[in-house]
């Protein structure tokens, strides 16, 4: 038998190892953070750019922007069954490492620029969000279950701290492709972007095969996919979480009618270097993260319903204000003023949805269902775009109004504001304020912020959701 001083020892050994192994990873992971970094501040911001390079039509850039979504939120659905046949950090690792390589056969993309180099780019867009979303819910459950309760507040405010330095520093070095494209070599500068990208996602790859995994395995299950469709039903059959639904994807699959060709008008339209083009995506995501926390203290007070009405009617001025000037100065203030209605909208929305769901029911069922939704609308809403814009210009001679509209595009963003208002204007009669469930503070970075677009808002996640509210 064990003697009375064996056990104490043997415990504080096991916590000592423990100990060890959680300073190492959690270190790790914040390294982590910098490295994927680099890779994200460019998927999002300059893939349109890049696609207009390649010499994309405007029915191409639409399926630039809606492809890629809809095959993500597919991949994340298939996510849970790919990853029961194989250890977690394994799976995330290969597919964090088959992402690197995805991003670097962008680069070379630019220095070849083969024939149909536009579908080419496309097909891996289509790749890149699908390893995106095959890792994210299981590099989810990895940190929730090594990130002690207590400090995951410090821990991914921190870790959001690195990720918006990183990305940010990242971003204003696409201000390179300035100085390429000045000497006729806008390629190498995209390729030179792409495979900073590709090195910071190899070593997030590597970083992450350092860390430990306390729960290595996934346990197999069986009927996911039809366990997946009867939770799906039972959330449809919720009418307020149906009309919200609706109205987040339609409104989603609205704005990205316009998204793709605000590039478009800012490099072929506007003429803007690849150095203003940076700063005026900077605006927006700037302006994003700081009035986060205005809009954190401002659904506090008066509810997210208040938060929702008021930025939904902001959202659909947006493309209409680009009518109007194309002075510098004020194309920034656009976009800093899309920056406080989309950090409002992001957080509100996420809010919404979190207190709108039954109680003790699954929140990741609802989440992912409104995802999906809103990724086919995305796709919808993009293809629907390109064709608007595609024929834009024999409408307006047809219809006389060529005189008053100084571009094609201007049609694409007239389209989207009316629809936009629509989409509004069916959902805030409907709209209710749900009972506020007990969340953790917003002021306190519970959300993990997973990436950024200067169209269409912050993503964020519900990973952090630990420190409750003081009575």
């Amino acid at each position: 038998m064990d003697s009375p001083v064996a056990q104490p020892l043997v415990t504080c050994l096991r916590r000592s190892e423990r100990n060890s192994w959680l300073r190492c990873t959690l270190r790790r992971s914040q390294q982590e953070a910098v490295a994927s970094s680099m890779m994200t501040a460019t998927s999002d911001n300059f893939f349109n750019a890049y696609a207009i390079f390649l010499g994309a039509s405007l029915a191409q850039m639409g399926f630039v922007t809606g492809l890629p979504q809809l095959f993500g939120a597919i991949s994340q659905l298939l996510s849970v069954w790919l990853a029961s046949h194989f250890s977690r950090r394994t799976f995330i690792v290969f597919c964090a490492a088959f992402l690197a390589c995805v991003v670097l056969a962008m680069g070379a993309l630019a220095a070849f620029c083969p024939e149909h180099a536009v579908w080419i780019f496309i097909a891996l867009a289509v790749g890149y969000h699908g390893f995106i979303n095959l890792i994210q819910p299981h590099w989810r459950a990895w940190m929730g279950s090594i990130v002690p309760e207590r400090r995951r507040g410090a821990f991914f405010a921190a870790r959001t701290r690195l990720t918006m330095g990183a990305s940010l520093s990242v971003f204003f070095i696409g201000g390179i492709l300035t100085l390429t494209d000045s000497m006729q070599m806008a390629w190498l500068g995209f390729s030179l972007l792409f495979s900073i990208a590709a090195m910071g996602r190899f070593v997030s790859a590597w970083l992450l095969l350092q860390m430990h995994d306390p729960d290595p395995r996934e346990p197999k299950q069986r009927g996911v996919f039809l366990q997946t469709i009867g939770h799906f039903r039972e959330a449809w059959k919720d009418k307020t979480f149906r009309q919200y639904s609706l109205f987040v994807a339609s409104m989603q699959g609205m704005v990205a009618i316009s998204a793709p060709f605000f590039a478009v008008y800012m490099l072929e339209g506007l003429k803007f270097t690849y150095l203003e083009f940076v700063f005026a995506s900077v605006a927006s995501i700037a302006t994003q993260f700081v009035t986060l926390r205005f809009w954190g203290r401002f659904s506090d007070q008066f509810g997210n319903r208040l938060v929702m009405i008021i930025t939904s009617c902001m959202i659909p001025s947006l493309p209409l204000m680009w009518l109007f000037s194309d002075n510098y100065l004020y194309i920034l203030a656009i976009q800093a003023f899309s920056g406080l209605a989309w950090s409002g909208f992001t957080l509100s929305t996420a809010n919404y949805l979190y207190d709108i769901r039954p109680f003790r029911s699954d929140f990741a069922t609802y989440a992912a269902l409104q995802a999906a939704l809103s990724a086919a609308c995305v796709f919808v809403g993009a293809i629907l775009g390109g064709i608007i814009a595609s024929h834009a210009a024999d409408f307006l001679v047809w219809s006389g109004w060529n005189s008053v509209l100084s571009s094609p595009i201007f049609v694409v963003f007239l389209v989207s504001t009316v629809l936009r208002a629509l989409v509004s204007l069916w959902f805030i009669p409907r709209s209710v304020e749900p009972k506020v469930r007990p969340r953790p503070q917003l002021l306190q970075l519970i959300f993990r912020i997973r990436g950024f677009n200067a169209i269409s808002g912050v993503s964020l996640d519900w990973l952090t959701v630990v420190k409750r509210r003081k009575q």
